[in-house]
């Protein structure tokens, strides 16, 4: 998938003794976009957002995936040649042992002359690397950091070059002293590595001015010289990954509130240790009525959290989460000193966490993968765990413009402007997210009308990335799959029923929540006993869920009925 840009000049800084200026230049192939503000003239402020940009820096450079050698090749031609070598050697050991001394004598001679033959060309090549380093370090980033500009704040986010990690920094217009001209929408940035570097010299004793240029807008020829177009080819997978998140986010959660100690405590025996085995994980030990324990494995290091508390309702039994690839909190280390709330989003062993920091006025949200490899698109396919419920193109669109002219509004919110019953809100905001047209605001609950990119995405590529969710379908039309009965049981609802694949019967069983999300479920496939619900339900589960879908309805309102 293609991405173009166009932007008229480039992102520039005015630096002084007293003030500091950062001209951004926006993307001018997208509806005109921008803002002008001065950050206030308190510390709190110019610390706050120097932190945080540096942490979505530090989310758009990272790529924690490891690149060893790909052994399948040699796997193969070993097995095939294994037992022939074997005997060859058994058959000539004595002369082969005689004539690999000679060898290894020979050939450590020809090293020493190599290395004083090479040894100009390596030093080159360093020299080379390192030039290489600091002239094109804008290679590294895959894709401009999004900025949205609201009423009433600035959203920018970024998503990381392994597909695991993502940052959001909201910042409300109350951090800026004087806001100027102002057009909300959604852009791309032209960003470099020296604006990082910039970003570290913000200072509380300089005016600081943050200017979304809207120059570019009023050009109207497209030859001149000022303009330079960039085309960036990502693979789906980025793409659906940056989808996923938001369709993560909405999901139920174990909520849990920190103190900024508690974080510090964590990156700081991440900082001193280094695990030589496994396992690699940070466990959350919850008991009802008393704080959250922390344990760090392999070393079974256990933090007290005395003045962390749960956020919602309360625990009814004790449970054990573990999350993976912890050390990308250290992102937040810089954070500790200004925070004063965190909020963990636990969605279970194995599935994502969110870690919201607040400070103040400013606030950064880090989605994390199950664990580094596990990334957002391949193995998580939260959008399938969404209540699967059909919805007119008219609320679709309804929907849409509510939230287009609100920018920022929560479903209860959506229904009371539009009308349209809260089922189908919840479900037309489903599919904006996964269409990236929207976003779901974590720290606030809300939707947030945001465009990931200029033109549409292209869905069919993006909707089947899943084959779980295409069999499920292949189930249905074949008649393959029976619906069996609907328990009500508290604010939850039990689904039975069966599938047949093949000569195999499957009776899978789900438990969905009071906003028809798969809270739980079980399956005797092959599929849900690998992966558990760590890469979504499986097709059998979701075949049931879509025949469910519309008898949904009539279970809830009986239920009303007695009750």
């Amino acid at each position: 998938m293609q991405f173009r840009y166009k932007y008229y000049g480039a992102t520039t800084v005015d630096d002084t003794a007293t003030a500091q200026r950062f001209n951004f230049a926006p993307d001018t192939l997208r509806p005109p976009t921008y803002f002008e503000g001065v950050l206030r003239r308190d510390a709190s402020a110019h610390w706050a957002f120097r932190e945080a940009l540096s942490a979505l820096h530090s989310v758009v450079v990272s790529d924690q995936r490891v690149r060893g050698r790909d052994p399948l090749a040699y796997q193969q031609w070993l097995q095939a040649n294994e037992s022939g070598l074997l005997a060859q050697f058994m058959a000539q050991a004595a002369s082969l042992k005689a004539r690999a001394s000679e060898i290894s004598a020979e050939l450590k001679k020809l090293r020493e002359q190599k290395a004083a033959l090479l040894s100009p060309f390596y030093a080159a090549r360093n020299k080379y690397f390192n030039w290489l380093y600091e002239a094109n370090r804008d290679a590294w980033f895959v894709l401009d950091p999004v900025i949205t500009v609201h009423p009433e704040r600035l959203l920018f986010e970024a998503f990381s070059q392994d597909e695991s990690s993502y940052c959001a920094v909201s910042v409300k217009h109350e951090v800026f002293d004087r806001v100027g001209e102002m057009a909300c929408g959604t852009t791309n940035i032209d960003y470099s590595a020296s604006l990082y570097e910039e970003f570290q010299k913000i200072r509380d004793y300089r005016e600081t001015r943050f200017n979304i240029d809207p120059a570019g807008f009023s050009v109207t020829t497209g030859s001149d010289p000022a303009f330079h177009e960039a085309k960036i080819d990502l693979p789906d997978s980025w793409v659906r990954g940056f989808l996923q998140v938001s369709s993560a986010m909405t999901l139920p959660a174990t909520v849990l509130e920190l103190h900024p100690m508690d974080l510090h405590n964590v990156c700081s025996l991440l900082r001193q240790r280094k695990e030589r085995a496994g396992p690699r994980s940070l466990r959350f030990e919850l008991q009802p009525g008393q704080p959250a324990r922390m344990v760090l494995e392999p070393w079974q290091v256990e933090l007290s959290t005395k003045r962390s508390s749960m956020v919602g309702a309360p625990l009814t039994e004790a449970r054990s989460i573990r999350v993976w690839g912890r050390r990308r909190l250290l992102t937040l280390e810089r954070l500790i000193a200004l925070a004063t709330r965190v909020r963990v989003h636990l969605l279970g062993s194995g599935l994502p966490s969110f870690w919201v920091v607040e400070m103040g006025d400013i606030t950064v949200t880090l989605g994390l993968s199950g664990w580094t490899a596990n990334d957002w698109s391949s193995a998580g396919r939260f959008d399938l765990l969404q209540a699967r419920h059909e919805v007119s193109d008219a609320h679709k669109l309804q929907v849409a413009q509510a939230l287009q002219s609100a920018w920022l509004a929560s479903p209860a919110e959506l229904a009371a402007r539009t009308g349209v019953p809260q089922a189908d809100v919840d479900a037309a905001m489903t599919l904006w997210v996964q269409a990236g047209r929207a976003v779901f605001d974590l720290p606030t609950g809300r939707y947030a009308w945001r465009e990931l990119s200029r033109e549409p995405l292209p869905l069919e590529s993006l909707r089947f990335a899943s084959p779980e969710e295409e069999s499920a379908l292949a189930h249905i039309h074949a008649r393959r799959a029976t619906l069996g009965p609907i328990t009500p049981q508290a604010e939850r609802l039990s689904i039975t029923g069966s599938v047949k694949e093949g000569a195999h019967t499957y009776e899978p069983v789900l438990l969905l929540n009071a906003d028809r999300q798969i809270q739980d479920a079980r399956c005797g496939c092959n599929f849900y006993q690998q992966n558990r619900l760590r890469r979504g339900p499986c097709s059998h589960m979701l075949a049931l869920q879509l025949l469910a879908q519309p008898k949904l309805a009539e279970v809830l309102t009986s239920q009303e009925e007695t009750v």
